[in-house]
C-alpha cells in the first residue's frame, strides 16, 4: 500500500454482532512516514488479552506526546441500529467518528488517506482504501481496534452495574450461552438490539 498523503488515518469498529448495545468505531491519526515505527509490535485487538489491550491503549496516550497521534471514537446506539439497521448505523458512526477527529486536528480531506477494515467506508469524499483484514496487515488499523474495543467493552461494564441481571460484564452482548439463559429469565432490557432478538 502506497500512501501519497502526509498523514494516515486508521479506522476500525467493534460490536457489529452483539444482541445488546452500541457500534463503536474509532480513528487513528499520525504521520504516514512513521506510522509503522509508531505501532510496531501492535496485534489485532482479537488477538490480545483484555490486559494487553489496556497497556496499548495506555502506550497510546504517551505516543500521542512523543509522536503526536491523535484518536478519537464514536458509538451509535442499540436503538439507533434497531431503527435504520447495523449498516446504515456503521456509517454514522463513521461520520461521527472522523468529525469528532477532525476537531482535533489540523486536517483536511487533501493532506490525509483513510485505511478501513474490512468492508468499512468512510465518505465519498476522502482519500480512502479498505483493506480486507485491515486489522491484521495495517498497523494503524490494529491500533484503531484496540481503541474501539476497549471503548466499547468499558460501556458494556458500565452498563452491567444498571443491568447486572444480563452480566454484561463478561460477555460484552455477545450471544454467550450465559447471555442467552438470562435473556430467557429475565427477557430484553433497554440496551438490548430488539432486531437482533426477534427469535427469542
Amino acid at each position: 500500500m502506497r500512501i501519497k498523503a502526509k498523514y494516515l488515518i486508521g479506522i476500525d469498529e467493534v460490536g457489529r454482532g452483539p444482541l445488546a448495545g452500541p457500534i463503536t468505531v474509532a480513528a487513528v491519526y499520525c504521520s504516514a512516514a512513521s506510522a509503522k515505527d509508531i505501532f510496531q509490535g501492535i496485534k489485532d485487538s482479537k488477538k490480545l488479552s483484555a490486559k494487553q489491550r489496556e497497556e496499548w491503549r495506555r502506550k497510546f496516550k504517551i505516543l500521542n506526546f512523543k509522536f503526536k497521534i491523535v484518536y478519537s471514537t464514536a458509538s451509535v446506539n442499540n436503538q439507533i441500529i434497531d431503527t435504520i439497521g447495523i449498516n446504515k448505523a456503521t456509517d454514522l458512526a463513521i461520520k461521527k467518528v472522523i468529525s469528532n477527529l477532525k476537531r482535533k486536528i489540523a486536517a483536511t480531506p487533501s493532506n490525509c488517506f483513510i485505511v478501513l477494515d474490512g468492508l468499512l467506508k468512510a465518505p465519498k469524499k476522502y482519500p480512502q482504501e479498505t483493506i480486507i483484514k485491515g486489522d491484521e496487515k495495517i498497523p494503524i488499523i490494529s491500533a484503531a481496534s484496540i481503541i474501539a474495543k476497549v471503548t466499547r467493552d468499558r460501556k458494556m461494564i458500565r452498563f452491567h452495574k444498571k443491568f447486572p441481571n444480563y452480566h454484561f460484564n463478561f460477555h460484552k452482548g455477545y450471544g454467550t450461552k450465559l447471555h442467552y439463559e438470562m435473556l430467557k429469565k429475565f427477557g430484553l432490557s433497554f440496551i438490548h438490539r430488539k432486531s437482533y432478538c426477534k427469535i427469542l
